[in-house]
């Protein structure tokens, strides 16, 4: 069983820049209820179990050297842990993470009435979904794996450089790299933006949504900094992974019929056997 999803044309022009002979097809997104709830669920169970895991304490955290020098840190990384630290951030950057859920929730639905197609909203918001969820497993697997101190467990550090007893205890101060609000507010935009630039090609609503979503981003990415949460490295690691993970699924989810093969390559033998022409051409 498939949902069909929004359907808007677009321009196609053959390898040569002419005109092609076929009409355009319409830009169609598709979801598989079977196949894309099960990635899912699957996702949200991993990501999930991991949390459950963090909190009980029984992963040791990273231990921070006494003579630790922010010095050899990545020069972009240093004010993270020389800056005086701003809680008022983390709020700050909550709310900008809701606001990036709520879109994803709102956008589907936005979909579904514009299109006056059920259908069409729950292809998006399945889209929406899977993006979110394989970002936020992903984030939590290299949370456990690499088990970076956060900028506010450097700074405690060097606060007891003089304490030989002194041990960071809490699981949560080595989750830093990376970002998971920084990876879920980028898939979104990933996705939002992909979207917007399929169905208004041409027009000024692709542009506005990618705009706009990297703004919120952005915005978040600077308030987990400034509350201490997070290293510049860990927010631009979190940025490229939800973008790509956004762009992949929703990419993904086109129709096989709209998904444009990028290359042709062919070799032609002369009919006297003296030569050949070889020839590489398409769609970009």
């Amino acid at each position: 069983m498939r949902f069909i999803g929004f359907r808007s044309m677009g321009n196609t022009k053959s390898p040569a820049g002419c005109a092609a002979s076929a009409p355009p097809g319409p830009i169609r997104f598709e979801a598989e209820p079977i196949r894309d709830l099960s990635i899912i669920a699957l996702s949200l169970s991993f990501a999930g179990l991991l949390d459950l895991i963090n909190s009980t304490g029984e992963l040791h955290p990273q231990q921070i050297a006494r003579d630790f020098d922010p010095d050899s840190l990545l020069f972009f990384d240093r004010i993270a842990v020389t800056q005086n630290l701003d809680s008022k951030w983390a709020t700050y950057s909550n709310f900008g993470l809701a606001a990036a859920v709520v879109y994803a929730i709102a956008d589907p639905i936005a979909t579904g009435l514009r299109e006056k197609n059920v259908q069409a909203g729950l292809v998006d918001l399945m889209i929406y979904a899977e993006s979110m969820t394989v970002t936020y497993g992903i984030t939590n697997l290299a949370k456990a794996a690499v088990k970076r101190p956060r900028p506010t467990a450097y700074k405690l550090a060097m606060m007891h450089m003089d304490d030989p007893n002194f041990v960071i205890a809490d699981t949560d101060s080595s989750l830093s790299f990376f970002s998971g609000h920084a990876s879920i507010c980028a898939s979104v935009t990933a996705v939002a933006s992909y979207l917007a630039f399929a169905r208004d090609p041409g027009g000024p609503r692709g542009w506005i949504t990618l705009v706009t979503g990297a703004a919120v981003t952005t915005f978040v990415g600077v308030g987990r900094v400034r509350s201490g949460a997070h290293f510049p490295s860990d927010v631009m690691a979190g940025v490229l992974a939800g973008t790509g993970v956004g762009v992949l699924v929703t990419h993904y989810h086109r129709a096989e019929t709209n998904k444009q093969r990028p290359m042709w390559i062919g070799f032609m033998r002369e009919m006297d056997g003296t030569g050949g022409m070889f020839t590489l051409s398409g769609v970009f």
